[in-house]
């Protein structure tokens, strides 16, 4: 297996420079197409307040400067992106409708980077981050600083549906990693689950993984976090809000407890 496109969203803004050198490193073991896509802001989502079927001075006003705003913005990232010095990258540009435009560039993509900012709702790349998780379900990874991708990665598996998505989509990660740990707490789920069945399907794919017993009792997140320092894991997989949406409020729970921690990158996927 192999990632052959990376994706990563672009504003405009003093973050791009580090979204565009994470992307490459993330790209470049794999040989992969880079898309560095800058995500504008949208004049379709000014309109409604501008009234049907009238355009006054002020709106004029408005929509004027927010196409000035986009076009500085555009010849920023293209900056960003030059700077990344990635053979193989392509740059851009989405139009409205800028959400709809980026949905399509994920679904074509393997994964879709971001640094840490937009994960914690900063930003103006904070809704696209909401977006890729939650609406498209696209694998996206948070490079935080000193990311490697041939470290050492953990594997967070509980057996349910979200997590062994990620840990099935993580697999040409752990392909180049140089050490892998599952981590993962069976008595302390009510879900009935081995983690040496998920060791046995990366040892069918070549991939050699230890596995890490979690204490029966305390919240997952922190011990996921303290399990992953222990290890020393570059980069933590795990699945992103394993309850419905509506009752995490959007990345609540385990999910936002992982974003707001410092601690390695992680590789989400719901």
């Amino acid at each position: 297996m192999s990632w052959a496109r990376i994706l990563a969203p672009l504003s405009g803004g003093q973050g791009d420079a580090a979204a565009a050198a994470a992307g490459a490193l993330v790209a470049a073991p794999f040989g992969a197409e880079l898309a560095l896509v800058y995500t504008p802001a949208d004049v379709a989502d000014v309109m409604p307040w501008m009234g049907e079927g009238f355009m006054g001075g002020v709106q004029t006003t408005a929509l004027e400067s927010l196409k000035e705003a986009t076009a500085v913005g555009e010849a920023s990232a293209r900056k960003a992106a030059n700077a990344a010095g990635y053979g193989k990258s392509q740059f851009i540009a989405l139009q409205t409708p800028v959400w709809a435009g980026l949905s399509a560039e994920s679904r074509l993509s393997d994964v879709v980077v971001f640094t840490t900012d937009p994960s914690r709702g900063r930003g103006p790349l904070a809704e696209a981050f909401q977006q890729m998780v939650a609406d498209e379900q696209r694998p996206v990874l948070i490079a935080r600083e000193g990311l490697k991708i041939d470290g050492v990665v953990a594997v967070a598996w509980d057996g349910g549906k979200e997590a062994s998505r990620a840990a099935r989509l993580a697999t040409p990660l752990l392909e180049r990693a140089k050490k892998v740990v599952i981590v993962a707490a069976p008595k302390a789920s009510s879900r009935a689950f081995d983690p040496e069945r998920l060791k046995a399907y990366y040892a069918a794919r070549s991939v050699a993984a230890e596995v890490m017993l979690l204490p029966d009792k305390g919240e997952a997140a922190p011990a996921l976090l303290a399990a992953a320092a222990s290890v020393g894991a570059d980069i933590l997989v795990a699945g992103a809000f394993g309850h419905p949406r509506l009752q995490e409020f959007i990345f609540g729970g385990a999910t936002r407890t992982l974003l707001n921690a410092d601690g390695p990158s992680l590789f989400l996927s719901h």
